[in-house]
């Protein structure tokens, strides 16, 4: 299996569509046995869940998400775990011992109000808009 994780310095990142990293953890059973942070090259929002498959992802964790790409996740067969927050490694050690607390209902339309860097930063908190 293949966890991928929106990633900023160590941190999960808090807005799907503006992620400029992944971290991807190889994992067997319930150990991780690798992982590696990988550069989106400026790909956004519904080029990412393509990127995601290039990467052979199959899970993917991260905090807030909009519904377009919650489809296209979706269609590319690819696990959601969102308005995850905190640490990168500890949110995929918490989903493979069971406990990981994420929002199934997670949603952040950037079209309906304004982003200042992430969605933390002036709109989503714990995967939830805020106007």
């Amino acid at each position: 299996m293949k966890v991928a994780v929106t990633y900023e310095n160590g941190e999960v990142f808090q807005h799907f569509g503006h992620t400029k990293q992944f971290k991807v953890y190889e994992v067997e059973g319930d150990s991780i046995v690798s992982s590696v942070v990988t550069d989106t090259n400026g790909s956004g929002h519904g080029a990412l869940a393509g990127l995601l498959l290039d990467l052979k992802a199959d899970t993917l964790i991260c905090g807030g998400i909009g519904q377009g790409a919650k489809d296209a996740l979706a269609q590319a067969g690819i696990a959601l775990y969102g308005g995850v927050t905190g640490s990168a490694d500890e949110a995929v050690k918490a989903l493979l011992a069971g406990s990981l607390s994420y929002n199934p209902d997670v949603a952040c339309s950037h079209h309906e109000h304004e982003h200042h860097g992430n969605c933390a930063g002036g709109g989503c908190h714990n995967g939830h808009c805020k106007e």
